[in-house]
């Protein structure tokens, strides 16, 4: 079973769907490879990214509609296991530092280092969109910090992700977190753990007619 993942790391509800994929993951028989892919939610944010209170206000139509809408969110991530505290994010940032590193991180370690970027963001509250925070996670999950730092000051992996970004739209990818399950069953959404996994029983069903 293959299943790609598309999916932003700024995303909240990308976050608590790759939860309810590893729950499901946990319950399927058989061997399964998870292909993650960049995404992104507004690629028009510039590199220093936004405040994020005043972006967030200015995207959903005042801020007086930001605890309901973070509500929402932070009670499925409690549901599922995870943490939000919106209250301590400062940035919306710019994503492709993160997605780079996502690309440079061993494909054994890509799920780790995921999960790590999501804890930073939205549990920590720190800027994901910042090299050297970057290279501190990198550093805690098993990388070189040095030189993580040092190949996303450069232009490593630039034109991968970008690619990747590209051959997305052209699936006519549009939101996140949309999963694909061996090439042929498209999920969109943070679906409960059971709705994953009867789709990979689909898709599993359908490669072999």
């Amino acid at each position: 079973m293959i299943v790609d993942v598309f999916q932003d790391t700024i995303c909240p509800w990308c976050r608590i769907g790759k939860q309810h994929l590893k729950t499901a993951l946990a319950q399927w028989e058989g061997q399964v490879e998870v292909r993650y892919h960049p995404f992104f939610l507004n690629p028009n944010t510039p590199p220093e990214g936004y405040d994020f209170k005043t972006y967030m206000a200015a995207k959903f139509g005042g801020r007086e509609r930001l605890d309901s809408l973070f509500e929402g969110s932070r009670k499925a991530g409690t549901a599922a296991g995870l943490v939000f505290n919106f209250d301590q994010i400062g940035y919306a940032p710019n994503t492709l530092n993160s997605h780079r590193l996502m690309a440079l991180t061993p494909d054994a370690h890509k799920d780790a280092m995921l999960d790590a970027i999501h804890k930073a963001y939205f549990q920590d509250g720190l800027n994901i969109g910042d090299i050297e925070v970057l290279a501190q996670i990198a550093g805690a999950n098993g990388l070189d910090e040095t030189e993580i730092a040092a190949q996303l000051r450069s232009d490593a992996m630039l034109d991968e992700v970008l690619a990747e970004t590209e051959w997305a739209a052209n699936l006519g990818v549009t939101g996140v977190p949309l999963f694909v399950f061996n090439g042929a069953l498209a999920l969109s959404g943070a679906h409960p753990p059971q709705t994953i996994l009867n789709a990979m029983r689909q898709a599993s069903q359908t490669a072999q007619v």
